[in-house]
């Protein structure tokens, strides 16, 4: 790999590791304030909602400048979504503004994968990077557990700077002036990435125009028989794993009587096992055999729903291993053909931000599901169950799909899977 790449790798640790702290400092924050279950459930789609709502904008704006300087800036709305929740504005949309930033990070940080490296090394670029980034959940719920935790908050409050009075006087506001340090560094290394040498695409001048360009190149990708199916996978499993960070929480609560600090554990060995999973893909796939990993997305639902048969951590812990073991397997050939076919097709930065769209508006859709689900009186069983079975039956009609283009443009498939194929063994 090129050294750039590790600079890369670096700076979407630290960012991710923020991210993932941040959102149990979030849920501690409205816990603590006395906000209702449905609010803290609510914190998954307002992460995602300007994914959706920017999606348009932020693929153009990746591809028309360094992405490493699109990542510094992303990485600083960050920060200002930090303050805003220090400041007392309310955790939802605090949040929805650090997620303003991560829209617009996402498109540079896949990207820059397809501008640095040959396709020969997307599957592997792809494994480590979803395999660092799924570390980094872990040590991010795991630190953003203990930083809400009684120890060390209380040595965080205890932490008086000379002449200056603060108004940190909870937890979980000591926690994110912590995790503003965190975002800070991530921006130190989003300045080292070295500049790749491939032309910008100009934003054009009439920002709207950019709405037509946006959904042509969504519409091309759903029309591509391989795009089609992967960008069909990858959607719905960021959507399951996005809300699986809090359905993990509220079950653990249910079943287990865990607080916060001690069900963020449990989000961390899910993580766990996504990256086993996404390290062994990254060696074991190749481009053309991403299309074979598709049952494996049924039987992550299948494991949603057992979720709710268990009441033990010594069998919890391995059950989620493997839980998040078979979502790393399936996305990380997936996104790789994603992004190939996107590459090919728009461009990276147009490509990825039409995938965030998509898995984006899943996150939403499902995070709104299960928050209306616990709003309406469901209890944290119940709406796991309707949950995993929603996922198991829409990757059964992907798989369907798949097939039916087997059957009926087969020529098409496998030209496609040559491209993939050639590309993997001359890139």
């Amino acid at each position: 790999m090129k050294r750039g790449f590790y600079t890369i790798m670096a700076a979407q640790f630290c960012s991710s590791l923020a991210d993932n702290a941040l959102f149990v400092a979030a849920i501690e924050l409205i816990r603590s304030g006395g906000g209702a279950e449905w609010q803290r459930a609510a914190l998954v789609p307002m992460f995602a909602l300007f994914y959706v709502v920017l999606a348009p904008f932020v693929g153009a704006f990746a591809d028309a400048w360094p992405k490493g300087r699109v990542m510094f800036v992303s990485n600083a709305i960050k920060v200002a979504g930090c303050l805003l929740m220090l400041f007392s504005v309310h955790p939802l949309l605090s949040y929805a503004i650090v997620g303003l930033g991560a829209a617009a990070y996402s498109p540079a940080k896949y990207g820059i994968l397809t501008e640095l490296l040959p396709p020969s090394q997307l599957v592997k670029a792809n494994g480590w990077i979803e395999g660092l980034t799924i570390g980094s959940i872990i040590l991010g719920v795991l630190l953003g557990g203990q930083l809400v935790g009684a120890r060390v908050s209380s040595a965080l409050l205890g932490f008086d700077l000379p002449y200056l009075d603060t108004p940190i006087d909870t937890p979980a506001e000591a926690a994110i002036c912590v995790l503003v340090l965190v975002y800070l560094l991530a921006a130190w290394f989003n300045t080292r990435i070295p500049l790749t040498g491939v032309a910008m695409r100009p934003m054009p001048s009439n920002k709207l125009a950019l709405l037509g360009d946006f959904w042509e190149c969504n519409a091309r990708l759903w029309r591509d028989k391989l795009g089609q199916i992967s960008l069909a996978t990858t959607t719905l499993f960021w959507g399951v794993s996005g809300n699986l960070r809090y359905i993990v929480l509220a079950w653990s609560a249910a079943a287990l009587g865990y607080s916060t600090t001690q069900a963020s554990s449990l989000v961390g060995v899910v993580a766990l096992g996504t990256a086993v999973g996404a390290i062994v893909a990254s060696v074991k796939m190749r481009l053309d055999q991403a299309t074979s990993v598709m049952p494996l997305g049924i039987a992550m639902g299948v494991l949603v729903i057992a979720m709710n048969f268990i009441d033990n951590v010594w069998v919890a812990a391995p059950f989620l291993i493997l839980l998040g073991a078979l979502g790393g397997f399936l996305v990380v050939p997936m996104n790789a053909l994603l992004q190939h076919r996107g590459h090919n097709l728009m461009g990276a930065g147009r490509s990825i931000a039409v995938q965030n769209f998509n898995e984006q508006a899943c996150i939403l859709a499902l995070g709104a599901f299960y928050s209306l689900s616990t709003g309406l009186g469901l209890s944290a069983f119940g709406a796991i169950t309707a949950f995993g079975l929603v996922v198991a039956g829409v990757m059964w009609w992907i798989k369907r799909w798949h097939a039916s283009n087997l059957v009926h443009h087969r020529a098409e498939v496998d030209r496609l899977l040559d491209i993939a194929r050639s590309d993997h063994t001359h890139g």
